[in-house]
């Protein structure tokens, strides 16, 4: 794919339209252009997207959401937090690259 963005993932460019998103059973994938993991994790994120209907995912591109990156004390990318209902449930942040099982293996955890 030519594609910068990860296509089945909704783009989120501004804290009002986060803020709204959280409001459902939202994953958020924090993400950049350049970072190699992130485009590893291209190579599989539109099936975890399928496997996983009853959650939206949104991409959130670290480098036009600093401040908020910030505040969600997010360091390491590619990240994930899971909300539902405007709270914050789970959240997978750190500096390792991320396998396709290790984030089904987050996002299970988060249902039970």
């Amino acid at each position: 794919r030519s594609s910068d963005l990860m296509n089945n993932l909704l783009e989120l460019s501004d804290l009002e339209s986060y803020d709204k998103a959280t409001q459902g059973k939202a994953i958020m994938v924090f993400s950049t252009t350049w970072c190699p993991d992130c485009h590893f994790l291209k190579t599989f994120i539109d099936k975890l997207v399928e496997e996983n209907r009853d959650w939206t995912f949104y991409y959130i591109d670290r480098d036009k959401m600093v401040d908020l990156c910030i505040d969600l004390d997010i360091m390491g990318i590619p990240s994930f937090i899971a909300y539902k209902d405007g709270l914050e449930v789970s959240r997978f942040v750190n500096k390792l690259r991320k396998t396709q099982s290790d984030i089904q293996a987050f996002i299970d955890a988060i249902e039970e």
